[in-house]
Order: C-alpha cells, then sequence, then structure tokens
C-alpha cells in the first residue's frame, strides 16, 4: 500500500475528511421528520420579497426599484413579489410561516462573517467553530440514526461538530462509483494495522466513507420521483434530497443553498430570476413530498445571511442591510401566516430594519420541538425564548 498517495490524495482531501458513519440499515422508519434547511446567500432584499405596499415609505425610499402594487400577490397588507406565485399557494392554504425582522444584535454586513454567525449560531461578538447542526449531532444520544447531508460539493460550518459531521455529496451515484472502484475500495477494506495515529484516523475514515457512500447511494434508487423538476442546479438537489426523504433515508437534516442575492446592481431582473429559481424548486419538492404522504413530516427552514438597506442606491440595487425574513414550511405548522408584524420603514436603524427576533429562538424551537434535543447544549449561554410555530 502506498501510503503516501493515499494520504495526498486529493478526493480523500476534499470528501472524506468531514464524513461520519452511517447506518446500514434497511428498515424504512415513517416516524422520521427531517429538517430540510435552504440558505439563500448573498442577503436576500426581503423589502422586495415581501413588499410592504401600504407603507408610503417603502415607494419613498425605492423609486425605481420598487414593485408596484398591481404586479404583486396580495395577501393583507402585504405583496408576495410576482415570481414567488409557489410560495403564494404555501402561505394562502396555510403551510408557510413568515417571521419578520429576524436576525441579531449588533448585526455585522461581510458576507462571509454574518454567514458564519448564522450557520454557527454564535454572537456577533463570539468566534465559533463548529456549526448549530454540527453541535447537535454532537449530543445525539443515538449517532447511528441521526446524520445530516449537505447537497453540495463541500460541507459548510453548520454542519461541523467537534466529533460528528455532515456529509457533503451531490451526487449519490457519482460518490458512490468514486469511492467504489480502483484502490479507493481496497484500502477501505483494509484492516491492517497502522502505526501512525493520523494514518489510522484516515484509513478508518474512508471506510466509513465508503459504508456511507453505499448506503446513500442504495436508499435514493428506491425512489425515483415522477415530479417534473426545473432544470437548475438548485432543483436537482432538492430532487435528490426529496428521493431520499420519500425513500425512507434515516437522515435527520438536509442542507442545500441558492446564491444570487446579492443584488447591488440592477437589482429587479436579478431578484426576479433568482426568486423564479427559489420559487419553482421549492414548488416541485413540496409536490413531491405532498404527492408522498411525506409533507406533514418534513420541516423547511429558509434563511438568508442578512436583508438589505430599505433605500436603493444609485445603480438601482441595494446594499448590504440587517433584519430580513425567515420563512418556514411544512403541513404540520401550528403558526401559520405571518406570525410578528411588518416592518415599520418609519423607524429604521440607521437606514436598516430593526431586528425583532434573535435567529437563534428559531433555531432553538427547532432542536426542542422538531428534534427532543436541549438547546442549552447546542446553543449555549443564550437565553432563547420558544416560539410557537411547531
Amino acid at each position: 500500500m502506498n501510503r503516501r498517495k493515499f494520504l495526498q490524495s486529493s478526493v480523500l482531501a476534499s470528501t472524506a475528511m468531514f464524513l461520519p458513519r452511517f447506518l446500514k440499515g434497511q428498515t424504512l422508519l415513517s416516524a422520521n421528520k427531517p429538517l430540510v434547511v435552504i440558505q439563500l446567500t448573498g442577503g436576500n432584499d426581503t423589502l422586495n420579497m415581501l413588499v410592504p405596499f401600504r407603507d408610503d415609505n417603502y415607494y419613498r425610499l425605492r423609486p425605481t426599484i420598487g414593485i408596484n402594487k398591481s404586479d404583486l400577490l396580495l395577501a393583507g397588507d402585504t405583496g408576495f413579489h410576482p415570481s414567488l406565485s409557489g410560495v403564494y399557494s404555501l402561505f394562502d392554504e396555510g403551510s408557510l410561516t413568515i417571521i419578520n425582522n429576524t436576525g441579531y444584535p449588533e448585526p455585522d454586513r461581510s458576507h462571509f462573517r454574518a454567514m458564519d454567525i448564522w450557520q454557527s449560531a454564535s454572537g456577533s461578538g463570539s468566534f465559533i467553530n463548529t456549526g448549530w447542526i454540527g453541535r447537535y449531532l454532537d449530543h445525539i444520544e443515538n449517532p447511528k440514526s441521526n446524520f445530516a447531508i449537505e447537497a453540495d460539493d463541500t460541507l459548510s460550518l453548520a454542519l461541523k461538530g467537534e466529533v460528528r459531521n455532515g456529509l457533503a455529496v451531490k451526487n449519490p451515484e457519482r460518490l458512490f462509483r468514486n469511492l467504489s472502484e480502483g484502490y479507493f475500495s481496497d484500502i477501505a477494506k483494509s484492516d491492517g494495522p497502522h502505526t501512525h495515529h493520523q494514518a489510522s484516523y484516515l484509513y478508518k475514515t474512508l471506510s466509513e466513507t465508503v459504508e456511507s457512500a453505499d448506503y446513500i447511494y442504495k436508499k435514493s434508487h428506491i425512489y425515483k420521483s415522477k415530479e417534473k423538476y426545473p432544470d437548475s442546479e438548485f432543483s436537482r438537489n432538492l430532487k435528490t434530497i426529496s428521493e431520499l426523504i420519500i425513500s425512507g433515508s434515516e437522515t435527520k437534516i438536509y442542507y442545500a443553498s441558492l446564491s444570487g442575492f446579492d443584488t447591488h446592481i440592477q437589482q429587479k431582473p436579478r431578484q426576479d430570476q433568482v426568486l423564479k429559481t427559489l420559487d419553482e424548486g421549492l414548488s416541485a419538492f413540496t409536490s413531491d413530498l405532498k404527492s408522498n404522504k411525506k409533507f406533514e413530516d418534513v420541516l423547511i427552514l429558509i434563511f438568508s445571511e442578512f436583508g438589505r438597506r430599505v433605500e436603493q442606491n444609485a445603480s438601482n440595487g441595494t446594499d448590504h442591510g440587517k433584519a430580513g425574513v425567515v420563512m418556514l414550511a411544512s403541513g404540520s405548522l401550528k403558526k401559520k401566516g405571518m406570525i410578528n408584524s411588518l416592518p415599520d420603514l418609519s423607524k429604521l436603524d440607521d437606514g436598516d430594519l430593526k431586528h425583532q427576533t434573535d435567529f437563534r429562538n428559531i433555531y432553538a424551537t427547532i432542536l426542542k420541538k422538531w428534534f427532543g434535543a436541549n438547546p442549552d447544549l447546542i446553543i449555549p449561554g443564550f437565553n432563547f425564548e420558544l416560539m410557537n410555530f411547531i
């Protein structure tokens, strides 16, 4: 065995270093209630997504990028962006919860730092190198039946714990074939002694990775969706997630991202398109779950690292702001619709929306009420208030 070749392998370095052990069981767990996290990367302008069209300040501060009332999908005092017909339908049927003015004290306008804060569930003055989902994986009592998958090639901070991590896999079949062919398969089967502890760790990790890839690959072939998903990477990732859920995978958490929300210049056409991509993918995904009687067992969390400035800039766009909107979708919500007030555009925080709900309260509620976990162990030092959307 060529240890140097093994240690230098790019596939191992990029994939196996961050992988947990997966259960090989074949039983479909109907009681499994997964969480699907959708990250909107770039800072979603929630004021043009959910428009307070009755507030004259909206059109005063956005004379060219404000969306006309006649183009909106109206729901009381709120107008949904015209690209969000599917999201609007979820709202209308009572399958959507909207939490306005969500953020945290002393927010950071940097994409990277703000996303770290959201993914680690830290305060703006704290730096944590583990994610809130990863720490949940660290604290679960039965690690064999609890794990997380990110539909991507790299693993986000959110899914990294101290002792357990999620698995980044965009294409289950490709991962399976990469790890079941050639010398990776031979290495994984090797149970000989390894004198160096780092080499021993890597051999063990690869063995568990191959086992995980085999499990996911087999599960992904139990159910093949008949739903028509749009031809976008985001929709393909959601299709993979739906097939795993409907196939009975024991995965507890799925993570997907959609980029393109950093709309500094010519925002309207750019946001029109990215919201359409979100809406079409989410519509196909929820339709797939409903058709297979899984929608009540799934909770979908949608967030972005921050909102945008209220006033448009000179380039017909918006700059990095503070508070934004979190949306949750499920067939088993207890509190539906808008659960707090729309932003008051006459009372801004130096040109930004004021945050009213700390996002960590949302995480704590999901951990406690959806997973039955103890939020104090996973988000330490935060005096959370549980919410009533589930």
